[in-house]
């Protein structure tokens, strides 16, 4: 019966190495002066790799000769024989010596190119990652990436200089060897030529099976450091749930999977050392048997013999070697390939070639014809239309899924609708650069991640160029200034993982803090308040309010009491805009989504106090779902207040303190 076929996916790509090599490729040239000085030395060793034998080879002739035994040339350059074995050890001396020094100059000169390039590299392929759109984040797997950062890279370089720098120096060696001992008898060296191809033919057939259990391997390891990294980010939900055991079964499952990956990779890379080695052997009698026959029938000399066999052995320990390297570069195979995919994928959202400045221009936003589908390929927008005024404040309201939080990404180009444009302070917002859309525009998110840095520098990081004075100026303003002072070592401590030392409010006060520095005319607030206590929350909106102040202000909320005094709410559901207005108008129209969705919100707190529902709010919930004149019959007046429920009613404009 015939061995199955090997599947397409397990089909090793022969140019697996050669993307490998292109991905380095780039960061040779700037350090081509220590590689040349690391290439001179590396043939200065396999010189005296070559040279080695030869004082051993005139030691033991000039001993056979004094022995009594006729040689010619026993004794060279007119020396005695204890002149000649003075000589060659003194020789051999210089040599092993000049061989210690040329290898450790060819090894320090490669193993600091392999540094400086796997440094190089992991930057540009990080810059790359930042570079991907939201869209590439949403899928991958951040343990997967950060593996290939680190682990993928640090193998790539490990192998660089411990194996493929003494891989060459082999194959070198290996060159001129041959090429030495067919001057100096073709039959020994048609031994060695076909323990060399007996080699080629042993690690043409086992290379393909080590790639493929090495990409195995990673790619496990990688799948494990993410299970790793998610369970552990997650872990108060692991820990309330119990899911300690459940979280530890799938981490154990991957952890064995990686493991057996792992074992096959060594064990088909030790089955090729160890084949090499019995090739070796049958090698090294051969060589043996044919030259003491020569040695007897007086072609060769003893010295010969040995000089040959010391070749022979100086020949084979790259075979040996190769068979050895050839499995790390199996593995480094692996994840070059791994670091090759990440930066094969696309970088969707780049700067124009000549971006627009932004410095100055208004805060006005406009969206015209917005298409676009959702992250399962159904359409979410067909043709969005909106504009904002500068120094307007907008509240964007609807049931979840809506498209709300799409929109905050496509205004600061985390990712691009499929068509139409996107207006920012008059231009289109990709013929401007990042950087300078981004400083435009600043996103309040719903979790305020903060850096395990100390609170000055995560307020800093909005504005790096702020000083200690704007600094606590913001804080004050946000109303943070006060618990940082509180803090052990006030402004220059140090945060936990994430902010997680801090409360809720106090992480969004700093966040706040962090977006008032940088002194963006547009501010979009993404749910900005979910999740505080009231306490929190009653402190946070203050500091939102003084966020927005003077600035065109996007607010997207599923909070009633967030637009509360806003210019005008947007009603978003299914990509469209259904509703446009002031909240007033809309709140006092009862067959308005917006005024239902007020009344309950205003139930739903009443359901947490354990108070009865109003009067009024029954009326409005069974006045009928049409609007025109029947909102206009309930609306208006002091009616405006009970719909609230509030407060005193607010004006078009009007921020309320």
């Amino acid at each position: 019966m015939s061995a199955p076929a090997r599947s397409s996916k397990d089909r090793i790509d022969p140019s697996a190495l050669r993307r490998t090599l292109q991905i380095v490729r780039p960061h040779l040239p700037r350090h081509l002066l220590l590689c040349l000085l690391g290439l001179v030395a590396l043939l200065a060793d396999v010189v005296f790799r070559v040279l080695e034998p030869w004082p051993l080879k005139y030691a033991i002739d000039a001993v056979t000769a004094s022995l009594g035994t006729s040689m010619p040339d026993a004794t060279p350059f007119g020396l005695d024989l204890t002149g000649t074995v003075i000589a060659a050890s003194l020789g051999l001396v210089v040599i092993v010596a000049g061989r210690a020094v040329t290898n450790y100059l060819s090894t320090v000169a490669f193993a600091k190119v392999g540094a400086r390039i796997a440094t190089e590299l992991r930057t540009r392929v990080f810059d790359h990652v930042q570079a991907l759109s939201l869209r590439y984040h949403q899928k991958a797997s951040i343990g997967d990436t950060s593996q290939r950062l680190v682990g993928d890279m640090g193998r790539l370089q490990d192998v660089a200089v411990t194996a493929g720098l003494p891989l060459v120096g082999n194959v070198i060696t290996l060159v001129v060897l041959l090429a030495v001992m067919t001057i100096l008898e073709p039959t020994l060296a048609a031994i060695v030529v076909v323990a060399a191809i007996g080699y080629l033919l042993l690690s043409r057939s086992s290379s393909p099976d080590i790639v493929t259990a090495s990409r195995s391997t990673r790619k496990g390891e990688g799948s494990l450091v993410g299970a790793a990294a998610e369970a552990l980010s997650a872990i108060r939900v692991v820990q309330s749930y119990g899911l300690e055991k459940t979280v530890a079964h799938e981490f154990a499952g991957g952890n064995e999977k990686a493991m057996k990956a792992g074992v096959k990779a060594k064990r088909l890379a030790a089955a090729l050392e160890r084949s090499t080695d019995i090739l070796v052997g049958i090698a090294q009698a051969a060589v043996l048997v044919s030259g003491s026959l020569q040695v007897l029938r007086g072609s060769m000399t003893p010295g010969d013999l040995v000089l040959f066999m010391m070749y022979l052995k100086i020949a084979m320990k790259p075979l040996r070697d190769m068979a050895k390297y050839t499995g790390r570069i199996a593995r480094a195979t692996a994840s070059g390939e791994r670091i090759a995919d990440l930066l094969d994928e696309q970088i969707e959202i780049e700067d124009p070639t000549h971006p627009v400045p932004l410095r100055g221009a208004p805060g006005s936003v406009a969206l015209r014809g917005i298409r676009s589908r959702d992250g399962h390929g159904r359409p979410l927008f067909e043709g969005l239309d909106l504009s904002i005024p500068a120094g307007q404040h907008v509240g964007v309201v609807g049931p979840s899924g809506g498209g709300k939080s799409t929109l905050v990404s496509y205004l600061i180009r985390l990712s691009e609708p499929e068509d139409g444009t996107i207006l920012v302070g008059g231009h289109d917002i990709r013929s401007v650069a990042l950087e300078d859309l981004r400083r435009h525009l600043c996103v309040l998110p719903q979790e305020s991640v903060l850096f395990s840095v100390s609170v000055r520098e995560n307020i800093r990081y909005g504005r790096q160029d702020a000083t200690d004075a704007e600094i606590e100026e913001v804080a004050r303003r946000a109303g943070a200034h006060e618990f940082i002072a509180g803090l052990p070592q006030g402004y220059d401590t140090v945060l936990g993982n994430r902010g997680d030392t801090l409360s809720g409010g106090q992480r969004q006060r700093i966040a706040i803090a962090r977006a008032l520095i940088r002194r963006s005319p547009v501010v979009v607030l993404d749910e900005a308040t979910t999740g505080l206590d009231p306490a929190s929350k009653a402190q946070v909106g203050e500091s939102l309010r003084e966020l927005a102040r003077s600035r065109t202000t996007i607010s997207i909320t599923h909070d009633a009491s967030a637009v509360e005094g806003l210019d005008r709410v947007l009603w978003l559901e299914d990509g469209a805009i259904l509703e446009d207005g002031s909240p007033q108008r809309l709140a006092a129209d009862p067959g308005s989504r917006f005024a239902r969705w007020l009344l309950e919100q205003r139930a739903a707190e009443r359901d947490e106090q354990g108070e009865p529902a109003a009067q009024d709010d029954v009326a409005v919930q069974n006045a009928p779902s049409s609007g025109g004149d029947a909102g206009a019959e309930s609306g208006g007046g002091a009616d405006d207040e009970d719909v609230w429920g509030l407060g005193a009613p607010v004006l078009p404009g009007e921020v309320r303190s």
